[in-house]
């Protein structure tokens, strides 16, 4: 029977409810394998900076030795004193010309940088979508050259309308040989470097640590998490994911993301 050392999950819709909570099961599922010695990384698209009170709830804010994943991969950062361990930002060039192709479009633009958030052509519904999140942000004034000395970890567009991310996800990947485009959350169409995903960013994370993939336990519900559902030992997936992740899970959980997460833990390490 394999031990596994690493569990990482999805945050918004695999381990948080709609409104961006937290259900008591998972805090307590995740604070038993953690107790056993068993690292629970986040594994989110969003900033390391939006998933805090998270930490807090999960008993794991400024902890030394425990990790969160940040923007699809772009990043992960060690909880105390949010050092980065691996860093994979976006080429400038490659970043400005995906943001000119986006503003082709009826979207709004998020450019997150390593330490925050910028919207350009913010909208209302997306506002809205970010208060649930906790998410902070500052609307983009000027253009894009204000980002020419920063760290650019990825860009991302926003329109509940599907045909519309599916229009910008075809000029992006018409535009680009090589880069890597997700949607997510069933609003946003997200566009990191190439070779840059969820899945990279734990194996990186697990190399440093001694893990392997197998000894890995990745949860996830929507397509930017088939990057790291692909490459690890226990691909899971939880009740709501969508049918392209529930393809590749080797274990699909009874329930959604009100308590899956419980779930798979209570499963696959706590049931000895």
């Amino acid at each position: 029977m394999t031990v596994y050392k690493i569990i990482t999950s999805d945050l918004d819709e695999t381990l948080l409810r709609q409104d961006g909570s937290i259900s008591p099961a998972n805090v307590e599922a995740i604070k038993r394998a953690t107790q056993r010695g068993v690292k629970f990384v986040p594994n989110t698209g969003r900033s390391f900076l939006s998933v805090q009170d998270l930490l807090k709830q999960l008993h794991l804010y400024q902890q030394p030795n425990q990790y969160v994943v940040s923007y699809n991969g772009g990043v992960v950062v060690e909880n105390q004193g949010n050092q980065v361990v691996v860093s994979n930002a976006m080429p400038y060039d490659e970043a400005a010309q995906v943001f000119a192709i986006m503003r082709q479009f009826d979207v709004d633009i998020h450019v997150y940088t390593l330490n925050h958030l910028y919207i350009d052509r913010l909208r209302t519904d997306d506002q809205a979508y970010l208060a649930t999140r906790g998410v902070q942000f500052t609307e983009m004034v000027g253009d894009f050259t204000q980002f020419k000395d920063q760290q650019i970890m990825k860009v991302i567009c926003m329109n509940p309308d599907l045909k519309v991310r599916q229009a910008v996800y075809q000029a992006v990947t018409q535009a680009f040989t090589q880069v890597n485009c997700t949607y997510s959350s069933g609003i946003y169409m997200e566009v990191n470097h190439a070779g840059v995903d969820k899945g990279n960013a734990i194996l990186a994370l697990g190399r440093k640590l001694g893990v392997t993939a197998a000894e890995i336990i990745a949860i996830g519900d929507n397509a930017n998490d088939l990057g790291m559902l692909t490459k690890v030992g226990m691909p899971v997936s939880v009740a709501n994911g969508i049918p392209e992740v529930q393809r590749v899970a080797k274990l699909v959980t009874p329930h959604d993301y009100e308590r899956g997460v419980a779930d798979a833990i209570e499963q696959l390490v706590l049931s000895d």
